[in-house]
């Protein structure tokens, strides 16, 4: 009996594994599939290197989604710009400097942020952010793409410094007790033995809030203006990939290729998030090998 119920269990995780990978399969073979009709009426070397979106127009329509790719990854790099710094100092912190009691009131705080919805996030940085930045810059509005890189950088805080914190907690107490029995300060210690043996953990927590940040929708739609011209600078307005399907899919009239270009957009991020979250994946396991 007791072999059965181990055998059962057994079973049960490895049909939930081969589940995930079936849906996820699923997903990719549905945006293939459906974008195909697309490419039959678009040249892809203008899908992917065009600077000019405007499926509606009378005259030619064009369907360049480069603008769109420059602003995700410019409101993504301002919001690991903030991140990064802010959250591996956090963790840190957490993991060699607060006590027992500041970590026991700062970790759910920092976890909150990570349920705090994007609708929200978004509404306040209409309402808050964004006329900060407004007013400190001089402009008619502060929805652009610093807006959205700040709203982004607090929405993948949690994850970079929950992941950061644990991988610093795995570093070896003899890596401690060694540098501080050479002479090391705490501080010295922590900059110079610690950061490092956690690095490859640090580096995945960070390419883990690139996910976050890069496939987040909601947020950047409400607070970045989008705009799909070319963006010249983080003061200007922006429109991401996930801000284009979210704002025309509901719109856009069905079997058209406007539409099927839109499943070509939701294609395209789904292999940048994919490899994003593959490459996070390899270094942590990397980093797990070497402990």
């Amino acid at each position: 009996m007791a072999k059965f119920k181990e055998k059962a269990i057994q079973w049960f995780f490895f049909l939930n594994g081969v589940f995930v990978v079936i849906v996820l399969l699923g997903i990719f073979a549905l945006l293939i599939f459906t974008s195909i009709p697309a490419f039959k009426e678009i040249d892809l070397r203008e899908f992917l290197f065009s600077k000019n979106w405007n499926p509606t127009s009378y005259v030619r329509p064009s369907y360049g989604i480069v603008s769109m790719l420059i602003s995700t990854f410019m409101v993504t790099l301002g919001a690991l710009l903030i991140a990064v710094p802010l959250g591996i100092g956090t963790a840190a912190y957490l993991s060699d400097v607060a006590t027992s009691r500041v970590r026991e009131i700062a970790k759910p705080i920092i976890e909150i942020l990570a349920g705090i919805p994007s609708v929200v996030m978004g509404f306040l940085g209409i309402v808050l952010v964004g006329p900060l930045i407004a007013k400190i810059f001089n402009l008619h509005n502060g929805l652009n793409a610093l807006n959205g890189s700040i709203l982004l950088a607090v929405m993948a805080l949690p994850t970079i410094i929950s992941l950061s914190e644990d991988a610093l907690k795995s570093v070896p107490q003899s890596y401690q007790q060694a540098s501080l029995a050479l002479g090391a300060s705490h501080w010295q210690t922590l900059i110079r033995v610690k950061i490092p043996a956690a690095l490859s953990g640090i580096i995945a927590a960070c390419m883990l809030g690139m996910g976050r940040a890069i496939g987040e929708t909601m947020t950047v739609l409400m607070a970045t203006g989008c705009a799909p011209a070319m963006p010249r600078g983080f003061l200007d307005s922006v429109r991401t990939l996930t801000s284009t399907i979210a704002i025309e899919l509901g719109e856009v009239p069905y079997n058209t290729t406007h539409y099927y270009a839109l499943f070509g957009i939701g294609l395209v991020l789904f292999v940048i998030t994919f490899i994003v979250n593959m490459a996070s994946d390899i270094i942590l396991h990397k980093y797990e090998r070497k402990r």
